[in-house]
């Protein structure tokens, strides 16, 4: 590796030790990554040929992958955010190249058997050193480490040819979510689009060199265009574009790739002595068995499904008197209706709502809410490098003046750029062998709505929302107080780390909170008491049909991977059968959710889907202490911090869940901000 390299060096000489984003080359990250394989093979050279006793200081705890952790972390988090075809060709080389090295070391039966002594051998730990130790364990066996001849040979090939289909998923959504555009060419044709949507729309086709209006499958272009245009055809079009993606017979076809990391990830579950692969996955969860999952899933469906069929007809019901009696609603239909029901309901437009919620003083709001409630305080830092000229970095210091995390912020969506929002991180939290605490760098990716020629970004209140939820994310990587990487931040149980995202949530409709911040981005005047007032009472209106969609995608989920066989029929025909109970509109022909899902088919959420609802369970259970004393408490806030977004995985979420509410969870609370009971 060539001594210019910027990974060669763990000191990056920048502030506060922050990737020199600026320095790197696209052919630093294949050198970096080369010779952060053979370093780490160095390293599980020397672990083996250790002569004496093995113990925690001698197998576990040594570090065998700082330069290919800091290589990767980048590459693989730019890949999501700022790729390029030149990184994606280097994605499809180098994963395969990544998970042979990785199985390499997971399936080293020697290095295995001193790790296994350890284990063996943990009762004189303390108990962030048996976690740790349990926690190395467990990966390497339920990453093959017990297998033996074929069997591990069988293992290292399915995860190798696991890791290129996820990659090719994720890259085929998202270049033929890019491939689409609407241009439009006649005013006419937009009619009940918001002015502020045509301006954007405008200025899109403008920078393609064309006249008229552009819209594109990008959720800041497709959601207001589902919800506000009158052109019901155009809506249609929108709709099956955007829902039939990876579902044609093309080049981005991703039916074959679904069937396969299925039938692949079902059979390394029972290379593992598992019967599917949602036993296997859950094994290591909060859920702990199919039986649980199933039982949330059911609860919430069966109290939510009557009051979602009620709200569905009555949008219908609205379009009827619009449309004529025969009218049939479609999926193209119910964001429109919906939107023109809760105005007529509530008088709670989304986009009268924009004005109020400029951008930079949400972002002003929230880190404002984040000082009030933990002490906190963030300063922008232009001296540190970023990847893009949208991204913000900012040091954040603890109530005390003490340094505790940089947070990148990037906030607009880009072709190169994966849509939704997401939180990561740079740098983990861990401590040193010398007591040093490293504090992590963390990022909040989102693709929210832009700026126009002549206005700023302006969110909906959805957008509001999901900021805080990634933010919640950010603060349980920021508040990170552990021993081990590996432990720290967010590397929690799957359906204990939406937790500290999820709560964050509750505030977006919190009044007091609004109060702070939510100001008319022209006159400066605060967002009126009466309109508050309705965006409280509106809180509930079709919460019933959201749980419902959500339960849907976690029975598809689980669909998949409670599978013990190959699936043969067509991927379409599986997918209507699995949310057949929960469907509360036509499904057209061609729409397919499953070759898009990439949630579980390539980030991270197979068997896990049901993680958000769970975590709901949480979520509003544990803001009830936030509402009883108050929902600025430090005292609560601190608790929170103390018991959950300080500890990572530790100890056992729920015990930590304990520890700070005193009780176990109830599903009460979340049905009651529903607006159902377990009775309806």
């Amino acid at each position: 590796m060539n001594a210019t390299n910027p990974f060669a060096e763990p000191n990056y000489g920048t502030p506060y030790n922050t990737v020199p984003f600026d320095r790197i080359r696209l052919e630093d990250y294949e050198s970096a990554m080369t010779e952060g394989m053979k370093q780490e093979e160095d390293a599980i050279r020397n672990i083996i040929a250790e002569t004496g006793e093995p113990t925690f200081e001698n197998v576990i705890l040594p570090e065998t992958d700082q330069l290919l952790s800091r290589a990767t972390t980048v590459f693989f988090n730019l890949t999501s955010a700022n790729t390029n075809d030149e990184m994606d060709a280097l994605a499809q080389k180098m994963t395969p190249l990544l998970t042979a090295h990785s199985n390499r070391i997971t399936l080293n039966e020697e290095l295995f058997e001193k790790i296994k002594y350890v284990y063996e051998h943990r009762d004189g730990l303390d108990s962030e050193q048996k976690r740790l130790t349990e926690k190395v364990y467990n990966g390497f066996e339920r990453n093959g480490a017990n297998l033996k001849g074929k069997d591990k040979e069988e293992f290292a090939r399915i995860t190798t040819e696991l890791s290129s289909l996820t990659l090719d998923f994720s890259q085929k959504l998202l270049k033929e979510l890019n491939a689409f555009k609407l241009h439009v060419t006649t005013l006419e044709q937009l009619e009940g689009l918001p002015q502020r949507q045509l301006e954007a729309a405008q200025l899109a086709a403008k920078e393609e060199g064309l006249e008229g209006w552009l819209f594109t499958l990008h959720a800041p272009s497709y959601i207001p265009f589902i919800t506000y245009a009158d052109n019901r055809e155009l809506r249609k079009q929108m709709y099956m574009a955007r829902n039939t993606l990876c579902h044609k017979d093309n080049e981005f076809d991703n039916r074959k790739n679904v069937a396969r990391i299925v039938e692949l990830r079902t059979k390394k579950a029972q290379l593992l002595g598992y019967e599917t692969y949602a036993q296997y996955a859950l094994s290591q969860r909060m859920a702990q068995d199919t039986q649980h999952v199933y039982d949330l899933l059911d609860t919430l469906s069966d109290a939510c499904l009557p009051t979602a069929q009620k709200q569905v007809k009555e949008v219908e019901e609205l379009a009827r008197k619009t449309e004529g009696e025969n009218f049939v609603l479609q999926p193209w239909d119910f964001a429109y209706y919906s939107h023109k029901l809760k105005v007529e309901r509530f008088d709670v437009d989304e986009e009268k709502l924009r004005p109020y919620f400029p951008l930079a003083q949400v972002q002003e709001g929230i880190f404002s809410l984040a000082h009030r409630l933990y002490g906190i305080s963030f300063k922008e830092n232009s001296h540190i490098p970023v990847f893009h000229p949208d991204v913000k970095a900012y040091e954040i210091t603890d109530s005390d003046g003490t340094f505790l995390a940089i947070l990148y912020t990037d906030f607009f969506p880009r072709a190169n750029k994966q849509g939704g929002a997401w939180m990561t991180s740079y740098q983990e939290q861990y401590i040193e062998k010398d007591g040093t605490d490293v504090r992590p760098h963390v990022s909040l990716t989102a693709n929210f709505t832009p700026p126009t020629a002549d206005k700023p970004s302006l969110l909906s209140l959805d957008e509001v929302e999901t900021f805080l939820h990634e933010f919640g994310h950010c603060l349980h990587g920021i508040f990170s107080k552990v021993r081990y990487r590996c432990l720290s931040g967010t590397n929690v149980r799957w359906d204990f780390v939406e937790l500290p995202s999820q709560i964050m949530e509750n505030f977006a409709t919190e009044p007091q909170f609004l109060h702070t911040f939510a100001r008319h981005f022209e006159t400066g005047e605060p967002i009126p008491e009466n309109l508050i007032d309705r965006i409280v009472q509106s809180r509930k209106f079709q919460a019933a049909y959201n749980c419902i969609r959500q339960v849907s995608f976690g029975l598809l989920d689980m669909g998949f991977y409670t599978q013990q066989e190959a699936i043969t029929e067509p991927i379409e025909d599986f997918e209507q059968k699995m949310m057949q109970s929960t469907q509360l509109l036509p499904h057209p022909s061609g729409c397919c959710m499953a070759v898009q899902f990439s949630h579980i088919m390539s980030g991270g959420y197979a068997a896990g889907y049901y993680s958000y609802k769970w975590a709901e369970v949480l979520d509003a259970d544990a803001f009830a202490v936030f509402r009883q004393a108050g929902i600025f408490d430090k005292d609560t806030a601190e608790k929170f911090r103390e018991c959950i977004l300080s500890k990572g995985d530790t100890e056992p979420p729920m015990e930590l869940y304990r520890r700070f509410r005193g009780k176990e969870p109830q599903v009460d609370a979340l049905l009651e901000r529903t607006g159902v009971t377990q009775e309806t």
